[in-house]
């Protein structure tokens, strides 16, 4: 049982907000499913502890678990997933509008695997930088109030 595995088992899961998710989660194969579950709730504690944040809404975009400050609105979508293609990888989606990959990259270039300009790109059997994922959850769900107080 890897790192990951260990803290996720060790604390309250979020109960799922949407029921069309929670089928999808159910479709994972079992390994990969653990991975997303981790990081589902590394998503829901981040913005529990950013108060700005608030609730976040649980949907399905184009098929994939997504996350939405839509009450809010301080921030841009996190989507997770993996695909059959690439059996051995799952991701971390973010806005391709907006610079968060290009700061991720800068902040953390030997951290992070990276996918063009939209995602942050995990192995199966990586062990998790969760601070420094943390830290870029929370960019994506803040940076529409930090451009706000830069304006």
């Amino acid at each position: 049982m890897d790192k990951d595995t260990r803290a996720l088992e060790n604390r309250e899961e979020a109960p799922f907000l949407n029921p069309k998710v929670e089928e999808v989660f159910k479709a994972y194969p079992h390994k990969v499913g653990k991975k997303l579950l981790f990081l589902r709730q590394l998503i829901f504690d981040v913005a529990s502890e950013i108060s700005e944040v608030g609730e976040l809404e649980e949907t399905l975009k184009w098929g994939e678990p997504s996350y939405l400050t839509t009450k809010s609105k301080t921030g841009s979508a996190i989507r997770i997933d993996w695909k059959p293609a690439q059996q051995n990888q799952y991701a971390m989606y973010f806005n391709c509008n907006t610079n968060l990959v290009e700061a991720f990259r800068k902040r953390y270039p030997r951290v992070f695997r990276f996918r063009g300009k939209r995602c942050i790109v995990f192995d199966i059997n990586d062990e998790i930088a969760t601070d420094e994922l943390r830290n870029c959850i929370a960019m994506a769900l803040t940076n529409h109030l930090n451009k706000k107080r830069k304006s």
